[in-house]
């Protein structure tokens, strides 16, 4: 999943992009308005945490702007404005959420949780395709009953393809969502992930291969078949 944090205080910033991308998200960073509103018109974002006092543009006119053109896109409000009259006038121009600071990050990361589950319509914590169950709160994956030790990027990968079952997702969709913006497009890294992931599923008991190639489209996972050929 891809995130944008919209914050102008940089440690602040920094140490909430820091924890994000412990926990296997791709995130980017804005320090104004302006430049949030240019990452949004060039990426595709899960859900974004946007304060509200940032230079150039404030957060709420970066929030309307991007409702007036009709993106549904899921925004958490972060801001030391704690009055009701604050929390409501933030979701009244459209925010999904509203954190006041200070915060702490464990309350931040549920609250991320809980809307991109809203986000994919699954409001279960625990993912699952045939065999395959993701614990999205505890950020494990299972085959059947065993634990798949994987790395973040490869959690990542699986997760994203387990939220859009019998779809097939590109491979630029996906490096989109799991990788942050400064990533090489052309590297092999992709491919490794993918590889060492389907590796991974197969040493855990998969007998055919889970994530099936659609040539010349992308990826998928069959929600119909206990292990897909």
């Amino acid at each position: 999943m891809k995130l944008l944090i919209v914050e102008d205080e940089v440690l602040l910033s920094k140490s909430i992009a820091k924890g994000l991308r412990k926990l296997g998200y791709a995130v980017d960073c804005a320090f104004d308005g302006e430049e949030a509103l240019e990452l949004l018109e060039i990426n595709t974002y899960d859900l974004m945490v946007l304060d509200i006092n940032i230079p150039k543009i404030n957060g709420l006119d970066v929030l309307k702007r991007i409702r007036e053109a009709g993106s549904h896109l899921h925004v958490i409000i972060l801001s030391a404005k704690n009055t009701v009259f604050d929390k409501v006038k933030g979701l009244d121009c459209g925010s999904n959420d509203y954190l006041t600071k200070p915060f702490d990050f464990l309350e931040l990361e549920a609250r991320i949780r809980n809307l991109l589950r809203q986000n994919t319509g699954f409001h279960d914590s625990v993912l699952r395709c045939g065999k395959m169950s993701i614990d999205t709160s505890a950020k494990k994956a299972y085959w059947d009953s065993a634990l798949l030790d994987l790395t973040k990027k490869e959690y990542s990968i699986l997760q994203y393809l387990l939220h859009h079952p019998d779809t097939v997702i590109s491979a630029e969709d996906l490096i989109e969502h799991v990788w942050d913006s400064d990533i090489d497009l052309f590297s092999n890294s992709f491919r490794f992930h993918i590889h060492s992931l389907r590796k991974k599923i197969k040493e855990a008991g998969s007998t055919g291969e889970f994530i099936t190639t659609v040539r010349g489209q992308g990826y998928m996972v069959s929600s119909c078949e206990e292990d897909s050929v």
